[in-house]
């Protein structure tokens, strides 16, 4: 008899283990460790603050960008962050880098129902794609939800015969699907801007003193420029 239950025990047990280990595991396709933390403000479209073992710590949103405060879609970008997690607890997912170089986590977020925000805010035209190696584990996801919102002009990708306007009044792109900005300092500094950046709206391409449009991070980077700062 004390064969039986002690046979019963363990197989308890295995099974506790397993749905225990089951619970901590990170979202499909994450390469880092994962936690749950309720969202406690946000602070803008790709910046929140949660609580993590008793202390409140900053995340930013990795792989995308949104607009700044003041910026076109810079309140509009906020206002869908909110949408989607304010009051909610989120998990957190690392990719390799833990920090970046304000201090802040830097995290893919998942909502209680599996939704991933960073793609979501990209989906819905508020956020862009922006790649800093080596967290880049979903950009193949991320970039899907970017050429969705482009296709559909959604945000910041809405267009006026056909150009993209994500500064109104400014300078447009040639292609609406290349909007990044290359441009060249007056120290020769070979520096790329992505929209919502900072000086992204007040920078200008002179193709003729050889700045240019890129379609991507990674083009611009293989070229030889390298991401502005802010």
């Amino acid at each position: 008899m004390n064969r039986v239950f002690y046979g019963i025990g363990w197989r308890i047990g295995i099974v506790w283990l397993a749905l225990l280990l089951a619970g901590c595991s990170a979202p499909a396709g994450s390469v880092g460790g994962s936690e749950r933390a309720p969202v406690v403000a946000v602070i803008d479209g790709d910046t929140i603050d949660v609580l993590l073992g008793g202390q409140t710590q900053r995340v930013r949103y990795i792989l995308i960008n949104t607009p700044e405060a003041g910026e076109p879609f810079g309140a509009a970008a906020t206002a869908a962050n909110r949408a989607l997690v304010e009051g909610k607890t989120v998990t957190l997912v690392k990719d390799v880098s833990e920090t970046d170089r304000f201090g802040r986590l830097l995290r893919y977020v998942y909502l209680p129902d599996g939704g991933f925000v960073n793609a979501e805010l990209v989906r819905q035209g508020y956020a862009q794609l922006a790649t800093f190696p080596p967290d880049v584990a979903q950009e193949a996801t991320i970039r899907a939800a970017q050429q969705e919102a482009m296709a559909a002009g959604r945000g910041i990708w809405r267009t006026v015969n056909g150009a993209a306007q994500l500064c109104p009044g400014g300078q447009l792109p040639p292609d609406p699907t290349c909007a990044i900005k290359g441009n060249i300092s007056a120290s020769d500094a070979r520096i790329y801007h992505v929209p919502g950046q900072r000086d992204y709206c007040a920078t200008v391409i002179r193709a003729d003193q050889g700045e240019r449009w890129f379609c991507s991070a990674a083009e611009a980077e293989a070229a030889g420029w390298r991401p502005a700062a802010r």
